[in-house]
């Protein structure tokens, strides 16, 4: 079943999204500090040409949280 999902999907824009995401994967990867943008943008180019049948395992990011809300914070002191 996920075989046909994903002809279906790569036929009505799979090929034009997973084309777009390798487009945007070259530009980012252009300048040393792109590479890693760049990289995420070839593994969303592989999810996007057939994702049925995949998984997206989450790595973390919790510690960006607090950071986010701390850059926040001072951000809007600095404007009063």
């Amino acid at each position: 079943m996920s075989f046909l999902g994903n002809v279906l999907w790569f036929i009505f824009g799979g090929l034009f999204s997973g084309l777009s995401w390798i487009l945007s994967g070259v530009i980012w990867c252009i300048t040393i500090v792109g590479i890693p943008y760049g990289k995420q943008c070839f593994k969303f180019a592989s999810m996007s040409f057939a994702p049925f049948g995949k998984e997206i395992e989450y790595g973390g990011g919790v510690p960006s949280l607090p950071a986010n809300v701390i850059w926040i914070i001072f951000l809007v002191f600095r404007w009063l």
